[in-house]
């Protein structure tokens, strides 16, 4: 899966180009506005990963023109904007998803395997492990030992989005919008639902809850 990175911090990028490619993706990477659009012009890219503030061109000037020349690719903007203005702003000119600086490797891998679902592509799948437990996104399976459970692509969504922000406590409201999308039709209650089915399924006290505040994953083998 090609990937272009448009990033003008040098060692950012250097370091967020060698983990995508380390994970089996092809990239190329921009460091300002112009030289971005220039490389969506002459390639063709399955997913964009795009920083907000850049030289010449910003982020959104980019996102506009690429949408207005009919990429329909996914695009990731990342940003240390974290307003809700700002969001719906990244959000309406054609973003898919939003990622606050500073974040975690696992978390931009998580949020690139999402956007390639969603849109149906193909996409490197790579398992993700805590503990005895192992998730498999592409097939949707959860193992641990001789336990494996079939999830559905929700379920399999935000069992991921626990496990690679393991001992991290996630508010309702940013496993709805990470899960199920800024405008999703779904409720707030969803979170709720498909907890207990996750909870259900896999047989585990893993998934813990911060009561009043949301969920977060601790592996079996960390209970007191």
């Amino acid at each position: 899966m090609r990937v272009l990175l448009v990033e003008d911090e040098k060692k950012l990028a250097e370091a967020l180009a060698y983990q995508l490619r380390k994970h089996g993706y092809a990239v190329d990477t921009a460091a300002d506005g112009e030289a971005a659009l220039a490389l969506a012009q002459a390639q063709v890219y399955e997913l964009f990963v795009l920083d907000w503030m850049l030289p010449k061109r910003d982020g959104i000037c980019v996102l506009k023109e690429i949408r207005s020349l009919g990429v329909e690719a996914p695009v990731l903007m990342l940003t240390a904007r974290d307003s809700l203005a700002d969001r719906v702003k990244g959000l309406d000119a054609g973003a898919d998803d939003y990622l606050i600086k500073p974040f975690l490797t696992e978390e931009l891998l998580a949020r690139l395997r999402a956007l390639s679902r969603r849109k149906n592509k193909d996409y490197v799948g790579s398992l993700i492990a805590t503990g005895a437990w192992t998730l498999d996104p592409l097939k949707g399976e959860a193992r641990c030992g001789d336990r494996c459970a079939q999830l559905s692509q929700k379920e399999a969504q935000l069992l991921e989005l626990l496990m690679v922000n393991e001992g991290q406590v996630l508010t309702k409201e940013r496993i709805f919008e990470r899960v199920w999308g800024y405008c999703a039709e779904a409720e707030l209650t969803s979170v709720e639902l498909y907890i207990h089915y996750l909870r259900k399924k896999l047989h585990t006290t893993a998934i813990k809850t911060a009561r009043g505040v949301g969920y977060y994953w601790q592996d079996e083998a960390n209970d007191a």
